[in-house]
């Protein structure tokens, strides 16, 4: 039908860090073939102007390195190569070796290394486990955990969980990444623990130690008039930054018609001439549980959530069928509903009311066990909530002897 152009994550930086600018001529010739359909990177759709070039980065790293007394850690993508490279070069510059943290970062310093996008001198790298053996002033630690993720290397080191670095005062952690939208929580979290420990913190656009890789209005309204697509679909980013973007698109000459806004699933179908949404697939989160995948239905997430946030009550009791009565005591047993010190009157209290409640049950209704259950889980049910405002699940056992 015609040409896909998708252009992943991507800024125009004039002065990248390996040499290498954007080929405009290769892109503006894929444009006069023609286009039929442009994805195109929305992260920064609402931001004017241009992107700031990766070598500001850099000259914030002197800056940094010239003053950090101690260890320094950074955190950050560990897809960003640059970043990575930028580290290694102040690092060799201030006469400090260099090592690896999170599994991630260690496979993509590997594979750049193998193939020729990242430069570290052999004498310049150490192992993590290694870094004791040098004084603090001469150590540079790269690591993962720039989102606050809880299992990443950085978060591990905010609450002294990590096997093989300890923050300790006088470090400098510098988290070269923003939060992505959604991860502020955590990643303020760990800036708090850091700084609690006693580290020095430098975070965000602090000292310009971190600038996008998202390109800004400026150099999307270039991407869009060098591709000149025939439609244009916004992606990567929330869904206020796909309009802002679509927005920009209609201004460089698409039709408006032709500017699909989608969310995931969305399924859209294209001729040479026509482009339209045509229908919905699943494009949702898919949970893993245990050894499943995506195998947990809604029931099962809403007896978990009520559980959750209101606990459980399991009551045991055993009738006569056919003398269609009551043997002994029932047995409460609660999860999660009352606090411990208080429970015993309160489960007194609650025997009481069902024993009283399935005395006033018919013979025919003793009979049935199915009957039995309902009447105790309605019974429980008000009482529990009179007393606390809660519903627990609660899950009736009636043995027949």
């Amino acid at each position: 039908m015609g040409t896909i152009f998708h252009t992943g994550d991507f800024k125009f930086d004039q002065t990248p860090i390996d040499g290498r600018p954007a080929d405009f001529a290769r892109i503006a010739r894929i444009g006069e073939e023609g286009v039929l359909c442009m994805l195109s990177d929305s992260t920064n759709a609402e931001r004017p102007g241009y992107t700031l070039s990766e070598r500001i980065v850099g000259e914030a790293f002197t800056a940094i390195f010239q003053r950090a007394k101690g260890r320094i850690i950074i955190a950050s993508f560990a897809s960003n190569v640059p970043r990575v490279q930028q580290a290694i070069d102040q690092a060799v510059r201030f006469g400090r070796k260099i090592a690896f943290l999170g599994r991630s970062m260690q496979n993509v310093v590997h594979f750049s290394s193998e193939l020729g996008y990242l430069r570290i001198p052999p004498d310049a790298r150490i192992k993590i486990e290694d870094i004791d053996s040098y004084p603090p002033e001469r150590v540079v630690v790269m690591t993962t955990g720039s989102q606050g993720e809880p299992m990443s290397g950085l978060a591990r080191m905010s609450v002294r969980d990590h096997k093989q670095l300890k923050i300790v005062p006088g470090d400098t952690v510098v988290i070269s990444a923003t939060p992505i939208p959604g991860n502020e929580k955590s990643v303020y979290k760990t800036i708090n623990n850091l700084y609690k420990l006693g580290a020095t913190v430098i975070h965000g656009t602090d000292g310009r130690s971190h600038v996008s890789g998202h390109a800004s209005q400026e150099e999307l309204l270039l991407m869009l008039n060098l591709v000149r697509p025939e439609f244009f679909v916004p992606v990567h980013g929330e869904y206020r930054m796909l309009v802002q973007h679509g927005r920009l698109a209609v201004q460089t000459g698409v039709e408006p018609g032709n500017v699909f806004i989608s969310e995931d699933g969305d399924v859209l179908e294209f001729t040479r001439e026509y482009g339209d949404k045509i229908g919905k697939t699943y494009g949702g989160n898919v949970l893993v549980d245990g050894s499943g995948v995506g195998d947990v239905g809604e029931a099962v997430l809403r007896d978990r959530k009520a559980l959750s946030n209101d606990g459980i009550v399991i009551v045991v009791i055993a009738i006569d069928a056919e003398e269609a009565r009551i043997i002994g005591e029932p047995d409460l047993v609660t999860k999660g509903v009352f606090y411990l010190p208080e429970s015993d009157g309160v489960l007194d209290e609650l025997r009481n009311e069902l024993r009283t409640a399935i005395a006033d049950v018919s013979v025919e209704a003793i009979r049935d066990v199915n009957s039995v259950k309902e009447h105790i889980r309605s019974t429980l049910s008000r009482a529990i909530n009179s007393r606390t405002k809660r519903r627990p699940v609660i899950i009736p056992v009636v043995m027949e002897v």
